[in-house]
């Protein structure tokens, strides 16, 4: 008897099974060949017969022979992420155990180009002092550029022994302190530090660093700061070429540089800077406020979208020729994984360098996307607020603020696959608030790029229920994916829109360092204070970069007043300072010196930003509005000084602008007379003590809440049925840009870039 196949469901499926032929990568998991070709690399071969397990080991031993040692690579970040791939985060407390991974052990020729804009810790406190570039991020990725056959060869000393070695330098350029050291001695009795343990070359360079820190009459003041270590002996190494004064020379810097990293036992030209001087960051939000300083940009919570960085340098950006050589010869390029704003794109707003990247037409560039948001980055998109964030945003976001866009910088996107994370994992970050950057394959595919997903995760971090880059599964994925780079498919045009910045991001926006504004602003103090709270004030001018030092033109004295004699009015009003003109001085009630708070920060800015206004009223008063024998409301009169008479930090116009801003309108009549009627019993915050607050608020919202409860209106889309709304909309938005330019000056056009 025969049977009808086609009556015979489970014939036809076997037939259908029989006719399907298996390749060996098919048994892996994962999408497409690189990513099959990445597992097979990083969890071998999968259970099966024998025959195909043996053919994907012969595949895997043939990608793990590619002869890597001659290979350039050049590698962009900084902190913490660049830290990581290059030999594991040399900050962890670990780091010791694990320090010979990563991409330097792959690839033995790697030049980490270190973004030099953080200001924030020891290196916000160097830059109070000396005008250099930003320090720690370049010490914590040399420490894990050190290399083991380096270490070997060039002390003559055993694997073992420069396992030690590691782990004394991590004790070394790791160590903090937060009062003044008597001696170099201190270290050692302090951290048990085992200098026996280092070559004697090396620990008799180390310490006459260390001596130099403490006998150079230019570092006195260094030592009353809290520091790291390694910082200063990344200074004193710079200093030791530079014969007199705190300027440093370009030659000085790369000097400095290259012999601390060979003595640490890192190629000399590991790690380089971006640029060779001072430059910090601007971070501008969607509603137009700048927030000044990568330190401060990382704290502030605004409650909006980032819309675009600035890198702003005190003169024009210095590119180190070894740079620019370094990628022109690299055959593999890779952007760190790091804080999207403030580590790979400021680099690449350097034109030089970005265009750099785009002339070497024949090098593998991959772009290593983040793992997670960041509060205050990437936990808002700029395209929509509502939603979470993907690669796809992240992609956006580097395409908008680097000039050219970024075509031609990468064409991969490696990243962690999520589906090899436990789902409890990512449940308790959630609680904690730490979201993943999800993978949206198809709209990053669209963008012209090519995702690769991959076991790059670390499996000790993960028994800890941490999750982040494992250095080493890292540094084999972009072996991998060399060995494979004919086989990736080419990418499809780009949907992405083309870039109309060319320099437009880059702005000098005074022609002082940190360390001059500060001086600066110091000796304005030493004329005007007679509080006694300078150092709160100076750390108060150091949070806030923006506070420009023409600022305090308007002020003669800053005196403090005891809570007994205070006479303002203390039931409705609560900003215990203000600014009196008659006299030029900031009044601040005296408890609040006392006080280790945000309210004392909060009651000198806002006297600050009164002064601002100075001299400029010859007469304010209020007129009640009677009808049928009841008063109704009340009219704030206000009558402008004269203009010969006028003190002010505003012109004519830029006071009148203000004025209609906060909606006093001007007499047809008397140009210097305004007026703005109140209602009934309700409130009102007269321009002076408004400009104060919402000068405190524009530094930082949480300084002044009932200016951001006014201010909520920014973060709803308007309605186009209801007039008014728009008005008071435009009228906020028009507030905040007179603020960004003219009171703090952020006045490049490209803050006005409509893109």
């Amino acid at each position: 008897m025969t049977y009808n196949i086609h009556l015979d469901p489970v014939a036809a499926g076997l037939k259908q099974l029989s006719a399907i032929r298996l390749e060996p990568l098919d048994l892996m998991p994962r999408r497409n060949l690189v990513e099959k070709l990445i597992e097979l690399m990083l969890s071998g071969p999968p259970a099966g017969p024998m025959a195909v397990a043996a053919g994907l080991e012969e595949v895997a031993g043939t990608i793990d022979s590619v002869n890597t040692a001659d290979l350039k690579v050049v590698v962009f970040g900084g902190g913490s992420g660049l830290s990581n791939v290059i030999g594991g985060d040399s900050r962890n407390p670990h780091w010791y155990r694990r320090p010979f991974t990563g991409l330097k052990n792959i690839f033995p020729n790697t030049t980490s180009i270190v973004c030099v804009t953080d200001d924030g810790g020891s290196t916000g406190e160097l830059l109070k002092d000396l005008p250099l570039v930003a320090i720690g991020d370049l010490r914590h990725v040399l420490l894990s550029s050190i290399r083991l056959a380096k270490l070997k060869s060039q002390y003559n000393i055993t694997e073992y022994e420069a396992g030690k070695v590691a782990g004394v330098l991590h004790a070394l350029l790791n160590f903090r302190f937060e009062k003044r050291p008597e001696n170099s001695q201190d270290f050692f009795i302090d951290r048990k530090i085992q200098f026996a343990y280092l070559p004697e070359k090396m620990a008799k360079s180390l310490l006459d660093l260390l001596e130099k820190i403490f006998t150079d009459f230019r570092f006195s003041r260094l030592l009353d700061r809290p520091h790291c270590l390694g910082n200063l002996l990344l200074v004193a190494a710079i200093y030791s070429h530079v014969d007199y004064g705190l300027d440093v020379s370009l030659k000085a810097l790369v000097s400095g540089i290259k012999e601390f990293a060979d003595l640490l036992g890192a190629n000399p030209e590991a790690v380089l800077p971006c640029v060779a001087n001072p430059a910090h960051i601007n971070i501008m939000y969607a509603n137009g406020i700048v927030v000044s300083g990568e330190d401060k940009s990382s704290k502030a919570l605004r409650n909006c979208p980032i819309d675009r960085v600035f890198v702003e340098l005190s003169s024009p950006p210095v590119v180190l020729p070894e740079v620019i050589e370094k990628i022109a010869e690299a055959d593999i390029v890779v952007f760190a994984p790091g804080s999207l704003y403030t580590s790979i794109i400021p680099i690449l707003q350097i034109s030089e360098l970005a265009d750099a990247v785009r002339k070497n037409k024949r090098a593998m560039k991959i772009l290593v996307a983040n793992l997670w948001i960041q509060r205050g980055e990437t936990d808002l998109v700029r395209d929509d607020p509502e939603r979470r964030f993907y690669v796809s945003d992240l992609i956006k976001a580097y395409h908008l603020n680097i000039p050219g866009g970024v075509k031609k910088l990468f064409e991969q996107v490696l990243l962690l696959g999520l589906q090899d994370i436990p789902g409890n994992i990512l449940q308790s970050y959630a609680v904690e608030g730490k979201v993943p950057i999800y993978l949206d394959r198809g709209n990053v595919w669209h963008m012209g790029f090519a995702p690769i997903e991959a076991r790059i995760f670390s499996e000790q971090a993960l028994q800890d229920r941490r999750v982040q880059h494992d250095p080493a599964a890292l540094a084999l994925a972009v072996k991998t994916i060399w060995a494979v780079r004919k086989h990736i498919p080419r990418e499809v045009k780009s949907s992405l829109p083309s870039s109309s910045y060319s320099n437009a991001l880059i702005v000098q926006h005074n022609y002082f360092t940190p360390s001059q504004r500060l001086n600066a602003l110091r000796h304005k103090l030493l004329k005007i204070d007679q509080s006694g709270l300078g150092d709160k004030f100076e750390e108060i001018f150091w949070k806030h970069q923006d506070i420009r030092i023409e600022h305090l033109n308007r002020i003669e004295n800053i005196s403090l007043v005891s809570k007994e004699d205070w006479q303002r009015n203390q039931h409705w009003d609560r900003v215990y300072s203000y600014y009196d003109p008659a006299n030029s001085a900031i009044y601040i009630r005296q408890d609040l010196g006392d006080e280790n708070s945000s309210r004392l920060e909060t009651a000198f800015l806002v006297a600050l930003g009164q002064s601002l206004l100075g001299h400029y009223a010859a007469e304010k008063k209020m007129i009640p509005i009677d009808y049928n024998g009841e008063t109704v409301g009340r009219i704030f009169q206000l009558t402008l000084r004269e203009n010969i008479g006028r003190v002010s930090f505003f012109s004519s116009a830029a006071i009148s602008h203000y004025l209609k801003l906060v909606r006093m309108n001007q007499s047809v009549k008397n140009k210097n007379v305004y007026t703005r009627i109140i209602n009934g019993r309700e409130g009102f915050t007269p321009p002076g003590l408004l400009m104060g607050l919402v000068y405190a608020w524009y530094l930082d919202n949480r300084l002044a809440p009932i200016i951001e409860y006014k201010m909520a209106i920014l973060k709803n889309d308007p309605s186009d049925l209801v007039q008014e709304q728009i008005k008071m909309l435009n009228r906020r938005l028009e507030l905040i840009k007179f603020f960004r330019k003219v009171v703090f000056r952020h006045n490049s056009a490209a803050y006005d870039t409509d893109n």
